[in-house]
């Protein structure tokens, strides 16, 4: 083609090629329907294994396949709060005589707890 040919043409958007001649794999069309109503199909390879769940086309929320079993539910850790953390490190015999000990400290008066100094700003 000449250079002329080609000028104003989308060469990076659009394709010239044709499907003409061309074997596609054998698909199956699969059924998804999402929480809001839609309904969609999705074209899959015959021998694709189908997700359970895709995003809608319509609203993008999860839809689930038609006619399908549910996603399997993922087995997850309980949370962990701090005092399981903290009875990993120590014993309870451990933490009821470190409490004694700050608590012997906090009574006697020994530890100075001196207010902060811009809490004694002067009030304008």
């Amino acid at each position: 083609m000449s250079e002329r040919a080609l000028r104003g043409t989308r060469l990076v958007v659009t394709s010239y090629e044709t499907d003409r001649g061309i074997d596609l794999a054998p698909r199956q069309a699969v059924e998804y329907a999402c929480q809001n109503g839609h309904r969609f199909e999705m074209p899959f390879s015959v021998e694709a294994e189908i997700p359970p769940e895709w995003e809608c086309k319509a609203c993008g929320a999860l839809a689930l396949l038609v006619d399908g079993d549910g996603p399997e539910e993922k087995k997850g850790k309980p949370a962990r709060t701090h005092w399981d953390m903290l009875m990993e490190r120590r014993t309870r015999e451990e933490l009821e005589e470190v409490l004694a000990e700050r608590l012997a400290v906090l009574r006697s008066g020994a530890m100075n707890i001196a207010v902060h100094p811009r809490d004694n700003r002067k009030s304008a």
